[in-house]
């Protein structure tokens, strides 16, 4: 049986990454990653496989982020029973990701099942549930980069440092067809160069294929010193103003390079020495995940962590825990720095803050990252005048202040060079994008004369 490759989720879209190789008799699955969708769509792409859980020989997982990571559970239960293949560090994120996952589902169910109930309709049930996802990292086994093994009969992996968050790996693997090899790289996410914390993606060499994320891949990232230098601005025009900066943050990567920059600011003078909270135990746990795993950080940032000058650490931050403190912040009238999940606004601790402070035009509402259609956070970035809080109208007064250049993946400029250092390749398989953006790269490829493909879902390709 030749080689082949199925697209089976994060094609034309960025949710829901996963990808199984096949030869001979042998099956490995790429990431096993959540689809975000409506509830009924959620729950049937997310429990529909085009391939049979029990038959997989390996799943190797590229990185911690949900969708990527978060139908491992799911996975499970249809019956996968092999090794989990992944980062040290990917494992210690993934069981803390994969928890929180299983909370909020249960935590959704819950009142979807309070409504049904009334309704008389019937009652559902999560995906899985926290105790089921802390029960999955169990398949887990950890491995080094550059360490090359055998995952399956003729299939040997190795991982190499994506640079697109702590522990991500580009996967290569060495598929055995006959008496030939074929060398296949998925880097899907791909991380930026320069980026502080975390060292450069590697580059895979000798590549025949190369399956590759598109999110932008029509679009450049602004440098990511002019995210810093917006950040001091908006910091200090709300400080002229005695006001607060809200700052929600996805809890993995971005927290704690928001955290590495306003160190950085306080340290040089750049803003004054007001107190920060991070309000979220889950990112104060992530946070302790990147101080333990230092052999993951860039030489600068883990020589800092072991003398004892950790960026995650100094006197005017504070990570809160309790749920009574985080409240109590509202009632505090000082300038302050709040870092809060979730991201899109759409859950969490950060929805208390903006509702105590977003009619108040001394605060500032602080976007460090993307929001999605149809979420709080995206009327926020659009500056609707009223927002709905808690099915609450508030109007929205704080300044709006987006800064995009925080993006933790590669831009159209960086997809292309990797791209360039990889050659030569056979082909290019574009995934993990919104159609536009996949379409922009697989355009410019093709006028590099590059064989560029924009596969369909379920697609299934052979790797000759």
């Amino acid at each position: 049986m030749p080689a082949t490759l199925q697209f089976l989720g994060g094609v034309r879209t960025v949710t829901g990454s996963s990808h199984l190789v096949k030869c001979l008799k042998s099956e490995v699955l790429l990431d096993a990653g959540l689809f975000q969708g409506h509830r009924d769509e959620f729950y049937k792409v997310n429990t529909t496989f085009e391939y049979n859980p029990h038959k997989l020989d390996a799943l190797i997982l590229s990185h911690a982020h949900i969708d990527h990571c978060g139908n491992i559970p799911g996975v499970i239960k249809k019956g996968l029973s092999c090794k989990i293949y992944t980062t040290h560090a990917t494992k210690d994120l993934s069981k803390l990701m994969l928890e929180d996952s299983g909370k909020i589902q249960e935590e959704d169910i819950n009142y979807v099942n309070k409504i049904n109930r009334r309704l008389g309709m019937p009652l559902r049930k999560p995906l899985y549930t926290k105790k089921e996802a802390s029960k999955a990292t169990r398949k887990f086994h950890p491995l080094s980069y550059g360490h090359r093994f055998c995952v399956a009969r003729n299939i040997f992996a190795t991982l190499v440092d994506a640079g697109h968050i702590l522990g991500s790996s580009i996967i290569v693997l060495d598929i055995k067809d006959g008496v030939k090899t074929i060398r296949l790289g998925y880097a899907v996410d791909l991380g930026r160069r320069g980026l502080p914390l975390l060292n450069d993606p590697v580059i895979p060499k000798g590549l025949d294929y190369l399956i590759l994320e598109s999110t932008y891949g029509g679009r450049m990232h602004a440098p990511i010193q002019d995210a810093e230098s917006r950040l001091r601005d908006a910091i200090n025009r709300t400080i002229e103003r005695k006001g607060k900066i809200i700052i929600p943050s996805f809890t993995l990567e971005r927290a704690q390079e928001v955290i590495y920059f306003l160190n950085k600011l306080i340290r040089e003078k750049q803003i004054p020495a007001i107190p920060i909270y991070v309000d979220s135990p889950l990112a104060t746990d992530i946070t302790e995940i990147f101080q333990f795993h230092t052999d993951y950080l860039n030489a600068e940032s883990a020589e800092a962590i072991k003398r004892g000058d950790s960026p995650f650490e100094f006197l005017n931050l504070r990570y809160v825990r309790d749920q009574r403190e985080s409240k109590n912040l509202n009632n505090d009238k000082r300038p302050m720095i709040i870092i809060a999940g979730s991201g899109m606004c759409e859950s969490g601790r950060v929805l208390h803050h903006l509702k105590n402070n977003i009619e108040d035009s001394r605060n500032t509402v602080l976007v460090v990252g993307y929001m999605a259609k149809d979420t709080l956070g995206r009327r926020i970035v659009e500056r609707l005048r009223y927002v709905r809080i808690f099915g609450v109208e508030y109007e929205l007064n704080a300044e709006v202040v987006v800064i995009n250049a925080f993006s933790a993946h590669a831009d159209k400029a960086g997809l292309v060079d990797f791209i360039n250092k990889a050659l030569p390749l056979k082909r290019i398989f574009l995934v993990h994008g919104d159609e536009e953006q996949s379409l922009a790269l697989f355009n410019t490829l093709q006028g590099m004369g590059l064989n560029a493909y924009l596969p369909a879902k379920n697609e299934e390709v052979l790797l000759e």
